[in-house]
């Protein structure tokens, strides 16, 4: 009989309800929602490095105080996002967004709020506060409840593999490929039993509602709609994460030669989208970012082997060709990428459909084949031999340019066509590339493109540049959101008296005291250009006047665009300020010219009644002596 639980007292534990590993009944889990405790939230911050935690997903460098590098929030090409230490926040100047460490939790893995505080718990080893389940009813499984089944699945994948009958034949195939058990280990590598119903029955056994099972994708309806079944069965699974480490989806190769298809992922789902994932990125990242450099494979296998033989900065698409998205996450990463394909046709149409993709992109792209080095037909065959990383090494080291790549082929394939022929062909291959983006392009890299492209056709600079139509590059939020409207957040606008009193008590919550009570007045009953500032400038009244100091830790997460205003008031008084080491002189600055704004509208107001009153003298005075103006009584 198979064997579904760890063990007959894990049985027991979950039919008689007890708590689960994740701190919560399990029934809670997966039917309640959880209500935060705000002493974690702060505990959390506390402990999380906010340069440290960006710095693991972007790649930063240090300017000054502060920490700049490309924004993960929009089309960025030119680093324009600033992480700030010293007051635990980030803020991109192009498109606005900005928050502390659990916002950028939120946004960059798409994380609901309790998610991103358990992921940052984990991090820093705290243990948070039993989480109190609302009364509020379930409208389905959410993100977490999903991540949780896929965490579910894997342990029972794991299982499974390490059961002597269930998981033999998935590990004679591990041993045959000579994967090790460290990387077993690492890869969280498991099997799917051979039998239509083993997550079905553990889903059960565990509590995990079926709705929750079929939502991740993990199982398929019967045709008619009666049962389920499992969408893995009789594979050897590679658990697929995200770029938080979590498992969000399943792939499975064939342990039968004659079932189909060899490898099988799992549908997309909420959690798994296939054109921006990239295998092994959580473990690669650390590697990418140090050597600058990432190396995109094409199998599960390939990336595996190349982490053991010590190129751990490897990754792989998910049977699905290089997208925009993929480029977009090295981007993020690093400066160069190897993209590695075989050498037989595949291979060069793989490489051909990736020029389009990076072409655009700040990136040095080359193309590593094994053909003409090895007559292994993959990394993965390659490594396993004793020479093998040596010989590896050496092809990554020979990867041509993307474009002294392209150019080499179409020599290849002219090499007996006539002058004419290869005129033609270069002016339609330079048109092409043209078309990809290069007219769009920075000044910088245009007129690198554009000599590389002279040398490898052979056509002066004059003639490549004719060829190559004026462009110019949209601007980062419109190519990211398809429209020119700009950010309903003031990341753009000259600040004005108000705006830049509120960030600078943002800045120091102690300056709040300074003020005068007709400042506040002033501070929270004007008419700011942005809704949101009204908002915020109550907020902050509010805190003040509950006797905590205001500042943008107390500003509260659930108005994020309160919030997010609030970072943006802080950054560019900061900017303008603590850089100098200013704040005061700028807030006293601030307060002398809202007091002056303020005393000319009380003498315009005095003026204004003084106006009034001759008016209404004169008028009394041109009643005459023997006119009244009002009747006599009576």
């Amino acid at each position: 009989m198979l064997r579904l639980a760890e063990s007959a007292r894990t049985e027991q534990a979950a039919r008689s309800g007890r708590l689960n590993k994740r701190g919560g009944h399990v029934s809670e889990m997966w039917s309640h929602k959880p209500v935060r405790d705000n002493r974690d939230v702060e505990r959390v911050k506390d402990a999380t490095d906010i340069v440290r935690l960006v710095g693991e997903a972007v790649s930063l460098k240090p300017k000054g105080r502060e920490f700049v590098g490309l924004c993960p929030f929009h089309d960025d090409h030119n680093p324009s996002m600033y992480v700030v230490p010293g007051k635990q926040i980030y803020h991109c100047f192009v498109c606005g967004a900005a928050g502390d460490v659990l916002t950028f939790v939120q946004k960059f893995h798409k994380m609901e709020f309790r998610e991103a505080l358990e992921f940052l718990a984990t991090r820093a080893g705290i243990v948070l506060t039993p989480i109190r389940a609302s009364a509020a009813p379930s409208t389905g499984p959410s993100r977490r409840d999903l991540v949780a089944a896929n965490e579910e699945a894997l342990r029972f994948f794991q299982l499974i593999l390490k059961d002597p009958e269930h998981g033999r034949e998935a590990r004679t195939v591990l041993e045959r490929r000579g994967i090790s058990p460290e990387m077993v280990e690492r890869f969280q590598i498991g099997a799917a039993p051979d039998r239509w119903d083993g997550l079905v029955l553990r889903g059960r056994q565990k509590g995990i509602p079926e709705e929750t099972l079929l939502a991740a994708g993990l199982l398929k309806r019967r045709e008619g709609g009666s049962g389920t079944y499992d969408v893995l069965r009789h594979r050897l699974i590679f658990p697929i994460h995200n770029k938080a480490g979590q498992p969000i989806a399943f792939g499975g190769r064939k342990l039968r030669d004659e079932d189909e298809p060899k490898y099988l992922n799992s549908p997309e789902t909420p959690l798994f989208d296939k054109s921006s994932t990239l295998y092994a990125l959580h473990h690669a990242t650390p590697t990418i970012q140090r050597l600058r450099t990432a190396i995109v494979c094409e199998g599960y296998t390939d990336v595996i082997a190349c982490h053991q033989a010590g190129f751990t900065n490897a990754v792989a698409t998910l049977g699905t060709a290089l997208t925009a998205g993929h480029a977009r996450e090295l981007r993020l990463r690093c400066d160069t990428v190897v993209l590695l394909f075989d050498g037989d046709d595949a291979g060069q149409r793989a490489a051909d459909r990736a020029v389009p993709i990076f072409f655009g992109e700040p990136l040095d792209v080359r193309i590593a084949t094994l053909a003409g080095a090895t007559d292994a037909k993959d990394p993965d065959e390659l490594l396993r031999r004793p020479d093998g990383a040596s010989v590896f090494a050496a092809i990554l080291a020979k990867a041509r340019g993307l474009l002294e790549y392209r150019f080499a082929r179409l020599r290849a394939r002219l090499k007996d066509a006539g002058p004419a022929a290869v005129e033609k062909a270069i002016v339609e291959e330079v048109s092409q590339l043209a078309s990809m983006g290069l007219a769009s392009a920075t000044p910088v890299r245009r007129a690198l493109v554009e000599k590389s492209l002279a040398e490898l056709s052979g056509l002066d600079l004059a003639t490549i540049r004719r060829i190559i139509p004026a462009g110019r590059a949209p601007s980062p939020v419109a190519a990211s959101s398809g429209t020119t409207t700009p950010a309903p957040l003031p990341h753009a606008m000259p600040l004005a008296t108000r705006e830049s009193l509120l960030g600078c008590v943002l800045c120091d919550g102690a300056l709040w005291g300074v003020l005068l009570p007709e400042d506040r007045a002033d501070l929270t009953r004007a008419a700011y250009p942005w809704p949101v500032l009204d908002r915020l400038a109550g907020v902050v009244q509010e805190i003040a006047s509950s006797g905590t100091v205001p500042s943008i830790r107390a500003l509260s997460l659930e108005d994020p665009e309160v919030h997010a205003a609030g970072v943006v008031l802080m950054s560019r008084v900061d900017e303008q300020t603590d850089r100098g080491g200013r704040l005061r002189a700028f807030f006293e600055d601030c307060v002398r010219q809202l007091r002056l704004e303020r005393a000319n509208v009380e003498i315009k107001g005095l003026s204004t009644q003084v106006a009034m009153l001759k008016k209404m003298q004169d008028s009394h005075r041109d009643l005459g002596p023997n006119r009244r103006v009002l009747p006599r009584p009576g």
